[in-house]
């Protein structure tokens, strides 16, 4: 390990150090490039600067969507060139630069010759920096072809998703994640959602640290905002992909969309079969009331994931006048899988001497489904920006889990079985009203409402075998819950800019009112909440190519889906996972320094952070009683624990060494302190106290780097490294894994092949140690297996030029659209 944190190091070292020991002696070449007929702003034109004298001194970039540049050049005299592909070259042969140069507006004229035989080739970047987010452009991405929404977030720098499903954002779970701006998953676990979602399907993600007012104050790590493609260029054009993967997987997806002068329809819809394996060891030495150790129990399982799912949207745009657009949508989501899996435990005494082994074989069914329907209506005043939104959504989520679970002994007897079905189904209604009044460029007035209303219905019934060898009903795993939310949101916020300064303050109103019912055991809690959750921002540049920020938010986390559920699964008699009805929402005060600095061909961002939580969520194991074999039950689940301390460091990089080669670094560096103390009876009636007082440091990174060969084969590359951590109950090790992929444009740059590897090493695995009073564990988790996927996306009626127009144009209305949250 000590090998990959040097490279790391070495890697992050060389591209900042070559950069700044020149940055001293540069002195800076602007200017703007238009379009000469109608002077419009060229976006993405590339300016080249090469040296007469040195031909190993050659720069460049590309303009901003202003039509801007500004590079750093070292003193000599050079030959510049302003090209964009369907445009006449504009050339200075030799220019002898000293000191700062302004070119002035340069207006480029279009060569009717290049238009019928050239296509633009230029391209969106992968990452988009900016000061209140991240944007990853993820919708040409190679290395997740023929993977899941799921793969595509956990190759975004700073965002993981374990073995379950869980997302996190710079190491905590307690994020936001959307879809299209709107919350969209399967209650218990946005993972399964995620899953349900082909890759080809994405657009961007935007990754928001440190969100404003206007969006929902749930989250207190922050939102990732996912969107998905939507066709918006003129006439009918889009795309089709297929894929075939080892182990066996195949699927296609396609995107199209058609485009009149008031009215776009557009379409993405995908099938998708896909066969994973997955593996996990849990190794437990148990220890009696004096200390001394009683037996021990290892367990090793393995899994086959075999998955069917159909994913489509629909939807159009209706410009109903020329101020009043009315978009809808409908989107259906299904997917059936086969989940068999082995385990086997061996059973050894104090002195590991085996005593006998055991097989528990499930068979598990899922069904999921999904429905959404969703009605916006915008208008739009006489004044630029000046706008009205109004939307509505209804989301209905179905997730059904059958299983057959079966013990047998060495001589093939069955010693137990048990029959379980888990039913949850969600129904979601979204109201949202935003105005939006700028009262000049620099100023800006915004306010609007937010209703979430959510109701959620989980059962879970288990049939056992009895003496008589009889299925009966398990009154003692049986669970009836009903989750009610209900969220009433105002905000209102201003924001102005004096010069290089800016600012932006904010105020949230959100009522909750929560009702969680055990029908099993006629429980009934309701919860009641209004809170006031404040923002403010305040931002200098200090030039065009550098940014201070500093900002503050309130958040707010509430536990839902398995975090509330009593019983969630029943896959090993001895190691559970517990939900508590009884959990309270967890408040954070976030605040984020942030600086932005592009030099040349790098862009570098940073951010120190800290964010303060009360009644922090923490995840507790404890043994509570034996199962019918006599070895002795661990649960697992969360509590209102302790006070959360949270700061930490992240760094990124976005570095163009030379036009073949682009580097995307990201560190997250943070610390996490826990205080609180534990108290619990145990099943034997002592009262055991346990102290969760922790101070544990760790840090991830990934590496992104993506190379033009010879034959203009793209190779990406993504190495991500996660840190070990020490916990109040053992410790988490570190982990290290690649994954890599080959592309390539044919027929003509209307189609693309790709190859890619997730996990090239196999190496991706949970590794947790657990100390507690009564046992230590240590357990690996290996939710999928290395994939490899094979790819083909074929175009139609759709030029790189149009690809590069139809991405601004969904950028730019996603912007409309947070701004409207």
């Amino acid at each position: 390990m000590k090998a990959i944190n040097y490279v790391y190091c070495t890697v992050f070292a060389l591209a900042t150090s070559t950069v700044f020991s020149q940055e001293n002696n540069q002195v800076l070449v602007t200017g703007t490039v238009v379009e000469k007929a109608t002077n419009t702003p060229l976006e993405y034109a590339n300016i080249t600067i090469e040296s007469t004298t040195n031909a190993n001194n050659i720069t460049g970039d590309v303009t901003d969507a202003t039509g801007k540049f500004s590079i750093p050049v070292t003193p000599d005299t050079y030959k510049i060139r302003v090209e964009y592909l369907g445009y006449k070259t504009f050339t200075i042969d030799s220019k002898e630069i000293n000191t700062a140069l302004s070119l002035g507006t340069i207006a480029v004229e279009g060569d009717n010759e290049v238009l019928s035989a050239v296509v633009i080739e230029t391209q969106r970047a992968a990452v988009e920096l900016k000061l209140d987010k991240r944007i990853y452009n993820v919708g040409n991405d190679a290395v997740v072809k023929g993977g899941t929404a799921s793969d595509v977030l956990d190759n975004i720098p700073s965002v993981e998703v374990d073995s379950e499903g869980n997302v996190s954002l710079r190491g905590n779970e307690s994020v936001r994640v959307l879809i299209d701006g709107k919350p969209s998953g399967l209650a218990s676990n946005i993972g399964d959602a995620l899953k349900m979602i082909p890759s080809e399907s994405l657009d961007r993600v935007e990754v928001i640290t440190n969100p404003s007012a206007r969006y929902e104050a749930e989250g207190s790590a922050g939102i990732i905002n996912i969107i998905l493609k939507k066709g918006s260029n003129n006439g009918i054009n889009g795309s089709v992909t297929a894929n075939i993967g080892d182990p066996l997987s195949y699927g296609t997806n396609a995107s199209i969309n058609y485009r009149e002068k008031d009215f776009n329809l557009y379409t993405n819809v995908g099938f998708a079969k896909n066969k994973t394996f997955g593996n996990s060891l849990n190794e437990s030495q148990y220890f009696d009331e004096n200390g001394n150790t009683s037996s021990y129990v290892d367990e090793y399982s393995k899994n086959t994931r075999e998955r069917e799912s159909f994913n489509g949207n629909f939807g159009f745009d209706w410009n109903l006048t020329d101020k009043l657009i009315w978009t809808q949508g409908f989107t259906y989501r299904k997917s059936t899988g086969d989940n068999p899996r082995t385990l086997n435990y061996s059973n050894y005494d104090a002195n590991r001497n085996l005593l006998y082994r055991n097989t528990r074989q499930t068979e598990e069914d899922d069904r999921k489904e999904t429905v959404e329907y969703t009605t916006d209506f915008t208008y739009k005043f006489n004044e630029e920006g000046h706008q009205l939104y109004v939307s509505g959504s209804v989301n209905k989520n179905t997730d059904i889990e059958d299983s057959n679970i079966a013990t047998i002994n060495q001589a093939n007897t069955v010693l137990a079985q048990d029959v379980t079905k888990a039913t949850e189904n969600e129904l979601r209604h979204i109201a949202r009203v935003d105005y939006v009044l700028p009262f000049n460029e620099n100023s800006q007035f915004e306010a609007g409402y937010l209703g979430n209303f959510n109701e959620i219905g989980t059962k879970f019934n288990i049939n056992s075998l009895n003496d008589a060898g009889v299925l009966e009903p398990n009154d003692l795993f049986r669970n009836d819950l009903q989750y009610l939310e209900k969220v009433h949101a105002l905000y209102a916020q201003y924001g102005n800019k004096i010069n290089k300064f800016g600012y932006m303050f904010g105020l949230r109103w959100e009522a909750t009112e929560i009702d969680v019912n055990q029908f099993t055991t006629m429980d009934f809690n309701n919860k009641k909440y209004n809170n006031f959750f404040p923002s403010a921002f305040l931002n200098y540049e200090v030039g065009s190519n550098e940014n201070f920020t500093i900002s503050y938010s309130r958040r707010v986390r509430r536990p839902r889906g398995r975090m509330l559920n009593p019983i969630s699964n029943y896959s090993s008699s001895i190691n559970f996972f517990m939900g508590n009805p009884d959990l309270d929402p967890s408040f954070t005060n976030a605040f984020d320094l942030g600086y932005m600095k592009r030099i040349g061909q790098l862009t570098l961002t940073s951010s120190v952070y800290y964010n303060h939580t009360t009644d922090a969520t923490q995840f507790v194991r404890r043994v509570d009683g034996v199962n019918e074999e006599g070895i002795p039950i661990t649960i697992s689940g969360p509590i209102n624990l302790a006070t959360e301390y949270r700061y930490g460091l992240e760094l990124n990089a976005n570095y163009n060494p030379f036009r073949w080669w682009r580097l995307n670094a990201n560190a997250n560096l943070f610390q996490v302190s826990t205080r609180g103390d534990y108290t619990y009876t145990d099943f034997e009636g002592n009262t055991v106290n346990q102290n969760f007082d922790n101070d544990a440091f760790t840090w991830n990174g990934r590496i992104n780097s993506r190379v033009t060969l010879p034959s203009k084969i793209d190779w990406q590359t993504n190495f991500m490294y996660r840190g070990g951590q020490k916990t109040a109950q053992g410790k988490i090790l570190g982990i290290a894994s690649v994954n890599m992929a080959l592309s390539k444009e044919v027929l003509k740059d209307k189609g693309t092949i790709a190859l890619n590897v997730q996990d090239l090493f196999n190496s991706r695995k949970r590794i947790m140690e657990t100390n507690i009073a009564q046992v230590n564990s240590y357990a690996e988790m290996q939710w999928r297996e290395r994939t490899i996927n094979l790819s083909f996306t074929y175009r139609f009626n759709q030029t790189k030029q149009d690809r590069q127009k139809d991405q601004k144009r969904q950028s730019s209305s996603g912007e409309d659209m947070e701004e409207m949250m």
